[in-house]
């Protein structure tokens, strides 16, 4: 691949193109945004018409303030945005330093947090209910860039499910009263850099990644009672990776994307189906799936990416012909793919640069862009809708681009937050939850 070309972007406020809806065409219904990555786990809304532009004084439906801290994306089930924080409570106490293996960049605990979720009214941004569901001095910080609450709540349309880590599993109903909660003890992380990987439903299964510096476990739990199903050790080390569910010859799979291994779980047992090596330290990026194709990638000492044929997948895969295609360069780190047709897009590590694939093949399709107007790293993951691509940088710039074989420049956005929760798509609407606030971007 040549050198990124540059985009010349326009200005804040300026357009090109028009809506992906025709105008006397009828709007699709509202699918929502029940779990992290959205409707199919991809980045993509197939329903939403979000803005193109906005500002602080343009397209801004509403903007609240938001108690705490959390990295946590939003989900939007029905009428309501729900949302988890980690909020500070009390005096101020001496402060605890990590003293883990390779700490760097960290941040001492100063308070007693209150562990929250939280209903958001659609309409007006009000606050319908806030849960304490925990109330504890957390035993580790973090890095300075992170957050005490950045799991990802999971909706099945009647039940909320939040996951605070070494703070618990608790199920929720609509109106936030606490129905089970589970507690799975204490992670250590890596480098002690929090936690992060968010839960994950299929049918009446809840799933749950438990990968840090002790004893690994990958669980599944009945999504009505909390009643362990099953519990599957792992050898593995920290990740933060979320699952992901598959179905393969009529089979649902669980999947984890990780440092030694990626691995297929069946989703009735927890039985190990298959494993592929082929990443490196750090594995935050979640996996994406496409046309019998599972596609993970990571960027931290080394850059890794790899395409996995699941059709009959067994035993070792590695070095094998089920491994379709490999990349070793320009992959992502933090932020995760975004599958929008037969279009792949990932973030090559946390930087301004989008890359561009064939997801069947591998193959560039054009150069990678960089998309200036952008000044800060990329933690939040790009998301899709109407045409159109949405990324998000910590600086508070969205940029928007078109989803074609162009992908021409749409809009620069800015807000006054700073970002790295990833956006949620819903209706006419967008969603992004800063360090301070929630914003509803909607055109007026």
């Amino acid at each position: 691949m040549r050198a990124p070309r540059l985009l010349q972007l326009p200005a804040l406020g300026f357009v090109l193109g028009l809506s992906a809806l025709a105008e006397n065409a009828a709007p699709p219904a509202d699918q929502g945004w029940m779990q992290w990555r959205g409707p199919l786990a991809n980045g993509v809304s197939a329903t939403a018409n979000p803005p193109v532009v906005w500002s602080e004084q343009k397209n801004v439906r509403w903007k609240i303030p938001l108690p705490g801290k959390a990295h946590s994306s939003p989900i939007v089930v029905g009428e309501r945005v729900y949302l988890t924080a980690a909020v500070p409570v009390g005096e101020d106490l001496p402060p605890v330093y990590d003293n883990a293996p390779g700490a760097h960049d960290g941040v001492p605990v100063t308070h007693r947090h209150q562990f929250v979720v939280l209903a958001v009214e659609r309409k007006d941004g009000r606050i319908a209910w806030q849960r304490v569901v925990r109330e504890e001095f957390p035993h580790e910080g973090g890095h300075v860039t992170g957050s005490l609450a950045s799991n990802s709540p999971v909706s099945d349309g009647e039940r909320i499910y939040a996951f605070f880590g070494s703070r618990g599993l608790y199920c929720l109903d609509l109106k936030g009263a606490v129905l089970w909660q589970r507690d799975l003890g204490k992670m250590q992380t890596l480098h002690a850099h929090g936690e992060g990987s968010s839960p994950v439903l299929h049918g009446d299964t809840l799933i749950v990644c438990w990968d840090h510096e002790g004893e690994s476990f990958l669980y599944a739990f009945d999504k009505l009672t909390g009643k362990q199903l099953w519990k599957v050790p792992r050898d593995e080390k920290t990740d933060w990776s979320t699952p992901l569910v598959v179905e393969i010859d009529g089979h649902a799979q669980v999947i984890v994307s990780a440092t030694k291994r990626i691995r297929g779980y069946d989703l009735a047992t927890g039985a190990q189906l298959w494993e592929c090596a082929g990443l490196t330290d750090n594995v935050v990026s979640s996996p994406v799936f496409w046309n019998g194709l599972l596609i993970v990638g990571n960027s931290y000492y080394e850059q890794a990416m790899l395409a996995i044929r699941l059709a009959g997948a067994k035993g070792d895969l590695t070095g094998t012909d089920a491994v379709v295609w490999q990349l070793h360069r320009l992959t992502p780190y933090v932020s995760s793919p975004l599958l929008y047709g037969d279009t792949l897009y990932f973030l090559r590590h946390n930087q301004n640069i989008l890359v561009r694939l064939d997801p069947a093949t591998g193959e560039a399709r054009g150069e990678p862009i960089r998309l200036n107007g952008i000044r800060d790293f990329i933690f939040s993951s790009p998301v899709g809708a109407a045409g159109r691509i949405y990324v998000t940088a910590r600086d508070g710039t969205t940029i928007v681009i078109s989803h074609d074989r162009e992908n021409a420049p749409l809009a620069v956005n800015h807000l006054d937050d700073s970002f790295s929760a990833s956006a949620a798509l819903a209706g006419g609407e967008l969603y992004l939850r800063g360090e301070h606030f929630l914003y509803c971007l909607y055109e007026k």
